[in-house]
Order: structure tokens, then sequence, then C-alpha cells
């Protein structure tokens, strides 16, 4: 008996559900539609956002204890939002804003078992933060989005453990019982990965271009259409970043079996001792900031 060949996978049809769990995910609030214009580098005034922020008192509460954290310390208490506005600045302010309202969105959502929601948002949101750090420190185009970048970057993952929930199963389960890499597991179940979903979820949000390109290749930011010879990209900052989290533990899954080598931030080229200052940030500001994208 001939045996039977394994049925090819309709890539197109998948990624047809994952895009369609897209468009099923809550609705931006007017403040992240604000602060994403912001970052397409339209006009956004300072008044407008505060009066947004204000009417909404949980996050107006998040952000108002923040400031007055540690993270923040100043003499004196800050009372109000226009005040902590003022103090952080509007790339600081969207960081912040933005990654408290995606947060809060994705808890809004119903995910299978196998799925953590407040993994995926310490990872994310500590991607973020040390691509944000990162990308200060070098030339980067669209060093302003290195933070959206970092905490939108695995968004493809959350598609299809929604979209395609028996997959996501099935790439999980290759993953750990074979050891094979994420990306190769993704491929061979689904035809796709989850970089190349996350950038279509981008471009869907209007995000700007570079900040898509990062995102697609940041598990391989040698094939970025956007990287230069002997210039830092920001989907090289999105790399280590993304590394050096998984290298702390902060992983997606729970036992952390994803790519992670903690050295690849050194090749980026920062002296040592500003690299240590780079991480001391990072924690500090990580430690501070983590109890509100739980």
């Amino acid at each position: 008996m001939v045996p039977l060949s394994e049925p090819k996978v309709d890539t197109g049809l998948l990624k047809e559900r994952a895009i369609r769990a897209l468009r099923e995910l809550p609705p931006f609030s007017p403040i992240l539609n604000r602060l994403l214009a912001s970052l397409a580098k339209e006009d956004v005034s300072f008044v407008k956002l505060g009066d947004l922020i204000e009417k909404d008192p949980v996050l107006a509460g998040n952000l108002l204890h923040l400031v007055n954290s540690a993270l923040y310390a100043r003499r004196g208490s800050i009372n109000s939002v226009r005040h902590a506005l003022s103090l952080l600045g509007i790339n600081k302010l969207r960081n912040v804003v933005l990654g408290m309202s995606i947060t809060r969105m994705w808890n809004q959502v119903r995910t299978p078992p196998s799925w953590s929601m407040a993994r995926f948002n310490m990872h994310s949101a500590a991607c973020g933060i040390l691509s944000d750090l990162l990308a200060q420190r070098f030339t980067v185009e669209y060093a302003e989005g290195a933070f959206v970048a970092g905490l939108l970057h695995d968004v493809g993952r959350l598609l299809i453990a929604l979209g395609l929930t028996e997959e996501y199963g099935r790439i999980l389960q290759m993953h750990e019982s074979e050891g094979k890499p994420l990306l190769a597991c993704e491929m061979e179940v689904i035809g796709l990965t989850h970089p190349e979903l996350s950038a279509e979820a981008l471009a869907f949000w209007n995000i700007p271009e570079p900040i898509q390109n990062a995102v697609r290749h940041h598990h391989c930011p040698e094939s970025d259409p956007d990287a230069r010879p002997n210039k830092v990209g920001l989907s090289r900052v999105l790399d280590a970043a993304n590394q050096y989290v998984n290298s702390m533990g902060v992983s997606i899954l729970k036992n952390c079996t994803e790519s992670a080598d903690p050295t690849v931030i050194e090749s980026l080229g920062l002296p040592a001792g500003e690299l240590e200052t780079v991480l001391v940030e990072f924690k500090t500001e990580f430690d501070a900031m983590s109890a509100f994208f739980r």
C-alpha cells in the first residue's frame, strides 16, 4: 500500500484566520489612537492628551502612582495629570500610557488555557523598556518607536493562539518535545511565522513602516531592508532586547525554552561600563513599571 502523503498546509487560509482574530480584538481607545498618531509624527497637544487621560480614572491613577514612585522620586508629590505630563515629556509619557493601555486591552481578551496573558504582558513590557533604553545610545532610525516595537513584537503569537488555537497547541508540543526552534515549528505547522503576523498587525494599526520592519525582522535583523553596514538598526536593538529579556526568564513560555543569548546585547558595541548602566536603568524601570503590566 502506498502511504498517504501529509496534507499540505493552506497557509493563506490559516493567515486569514489569524488576521480575523486581529479584527476581533477590542477597539483602541481614544487615548491609544492619539498616542499612535504622535508616533506617526502627527501633532498631538499635551492639553488634549491630558484631557483624555483625566477622563480615564484608572489610567490617570496609575500614571500618578508611577510618577510618584521611586523611579521618578522628587520632592513633593505630583497630584495632577498635567504636572505629570510636563515632567515626563511626550516620549516617556507615550511609552508609559501605551504600555498601560494596551496591557489593559489585552486583559479583556479571552485566551486558551495554554496562553498566559500575564507572561505575555511582562515579556512585552520588558522588551519595550530595554529596546527604548538601548535605542537612545545609538543613532537608530526611528528610535522613538523602539518601545512600541518591543511592546508589540510578539503580537503575532497572540494572534496564533487566538485564531489558530489547535495549531498553536501543536506548535508548542513540537517545540517542547522535539526541541525545534519556535519559528521552525510555526513554519512547519502553519507555513508562516509570528514576526510576519506581528508586522501585519502593526500595518493594520497604521504604525510607521520602520517599526513594522523591525518587528518583522527581529529574529533575523541581518535581513532587515532598513539595516545599514556598521550601523545599529532598530531590528538589531529589538533582537538584543528580546534575547536578553528571555535570558532573564521573563518569557512568554512557562519553561523559558526560547532563544535567549544574553551576549547578543554585547555585540551592539556599547562600552562595558555604558552597557552596565543601561542594564541597571532597565532593572530599575522594569521593577517600577512591572506592577502595571500584569
